[in-house]
This record gives structure tokens, C-alpha cells and sequence, in this order.
């Protein structure tokens, strides 16, 4: 939130696995999502969580159809 280009965002939890989330990010480009993602501060950020969560965070990129 605040970064250039960030529309919205919501987090889902699985009702059928506890302790599974999906964190679903809506950007104005997909270059604002990519600079965002580029970011020094993000990366030491999504580190640390990793970390904590004891898993790798994958991302997966979607456009509407």
C-alpha cells in the first residue's frame, strides 16, 4: 500500500487447510507491479515474513480475460 501504481488488495484464508493464505494484489500496470517487486525494501521485507512463515512466498501474475 502507498507504492505508485498499487489499486488494491485482499487477503483469503482457506477454509479447508488452516494456516494457508492467498494475498491477491491489484496493480495500474503491470510495470508499477514489477517496480514494486524490483524494490531493495520489499525484498528485505518478504525475507523476514519467509522466515517467520518458514515457507518461500511464490508469486503468480494474472491479468483479466
Amino acid at each position: 500500500m502507498g507504492q505508485a501504481g498499487y489499486a488494491s488488495g485482499e487477503t483469503l484464508k482457506r477454509i479447508d487447510q488452516p494456516g494457508i493464505s492467498l494475498v491477491i494484489s491489484k496493480w495500474k500496470s503491470r510495470e508499477a507491479w514489477e517496480n514494486w517487486y524490483k524494490m531493495p525494501e520489499r525484498e528485505t521485507v518478504q525475507k523476514k515474513i519467509d522466515e517467520l512463515l518458514g515457507v518461500e512466498t511464490e508469486y503468480e501474475i494474472y491479468d483479466y480475460v
